[in-house]
C-alpha cells in the first residue's frame, strides 16, 4: 500500500480492528481463527460485489476478485454461523415487546407503561407477548426481561422498570450486539462515501479533548438521560408507521445508533 488512499485505508483498518482484536483475545480467539472469518467475509462481499455490479456471481470471478482459490471460495461459501440468527432473535423479540409496552395504548395508564397481570385478561403481560412475539413462552421472554434489568415482578404483576434493553443474558447476546451495531456504522460509512448529497444518510457525532475531567460524570449522566429521550421519541414514531403481522405490504429496515465513548488523555 503506497498511495494516499491505499495509505489512508492502511490506517483505517489497523484502527477499526485494534478495539476488535482485544476483544478476541479476551476471548481466547487466535489469529488462525480470525484470518479464516476475515476470508469468509471476504468471499461474502465478493458475491455481493459482483452482484451488484450486474456481473455473474460465480466462484472464479470471487476467486480472482479476492485472490482466494476456487476451492477455498467454495468451502468458505458454504460456511454458516450458527448462533447469529439465534442472538439477533432474542433480541427483536425483546425489544418489540418493550417498544409495544411503551406505545400501545391497550398496555398503557396514562400514557405510561402500565403494570401488567402476568396472564390474567386482555391486559397482561402474556397478551403483550402474543401481541409482540407470536407463540414464544411467555415464560421464557419474562425471565429474560429480568435478567436484563427491564422488569420486576411484584405481587404477581409486571412492572417495566428500564426501557433500553441491552441483553445480559448470555456472552453470545451480548456479543451480537457488537456485530450489529458496528457492521451497521461501517455500512453507513461506506454509504456516504458514494452517494449523493441528497442520498447521504445521517451521520454526526460531537466531541472535544478539552472536557475539565470532573465535569466527565455529569455529562455522561446528560448524554445518556437526553439520548435516551430521543430513541424513545424515534421508537414511538416507528411503531406508528410499521406494518403489522397481517399486512401484505412491503417493509424495510432502518436503525439510528447512539453511542457514548470516554477515555482519559
Amino acid at each position: 500500500m503506497d498511495s494516499p488512499v491505499n495509505s489512508a485505508l492502511e490506517d483505517v483498518i489497523l484502527k477499526i480492528l485494534r478495539p476488535l482484536a482485544r476483544v478476541l483475545l479476551h476471548h481466547g480467539v487466535a489469529h488462525g481463527t480470525f484470518e479464516q472469518l476475515a476470508r469468509k467475509a471476504f468471499v461474502d462481499a465478493g458475491f455481493s460485489h459482483l452482484q451488484g455490479s450486474g456481473l455473474k456471481t460465480t466462484v472464479s470471478g470471487v476467486s480472482a476478485l479476492t485472490g482466494l482459490s476456487r476451492k477455498e471460495v467454495t468451502r468458505l461459501q458454504r460456511m454458516q454461523s450458527s448462533g447469529e440468527n439465534q442472538s439477533l432473535q432474542r433480541y427483536n423479540r425483546a425489544v418489540r415487546i418493550i417498544s409495544g409496552w411503551v406505545n400501545d395504548a391497550r398496555f398503557l395508564d396514562n400514557g405510561a407503561p402500565a403494570v401488567l397481570p402476568i396472564d390474567s385478561g386482555e391486559r397482561s403481560f402474556a397478551e403483550l407477548v402474543r401481541a409482540y412475539s407470536g407463540d414464544v413462552p411467555v415464560v421464557a421472554l419474562l425471565n429474560m426481561l429480568q435478567d436484563s434489568g427491564n422488569v420486576r415482578i411484584a405481587d404477581g404483576s409486571v412492572h417495566l422498570v428500564k426501557r433500553s434493553y441491552i441483553p445480559m443474558q448470555t456472552e453470545p447476546d451480548k456479543l451480537n450486539i457488537l456485530g450489529t451495531d458496528t457492521a451497521e456504522l461501517i455500512e453507513t460509512i461506506s454509504h456516504n462515501f458514494t452517494a449523493p448529497p441528497e442520498q447521504r444518510f445521517f451521520q454526526r457525532k460531537v466531541s472535544t479533548q478539552l472536557l475539565r475531567a470532573d465535569a466527565t460524570e455529569a455529562f455522561r449522566d446528560f448524554s445518556r438521560v437526553r439520548s435516551q429521550q430521543l430513541l424513545e421519541e424515534h421508537d414511538a414514531w416507528l411503531a406508528q408507521h410499521e406494518v403489522s403481522d397481517v399486512d401484505d405490504e412491503p417493509s424495510a429496515y432502518v436503525a439510528v445508533g447512539i453511542y457514548y465513548s470516554e477515555r482519559v488523555e
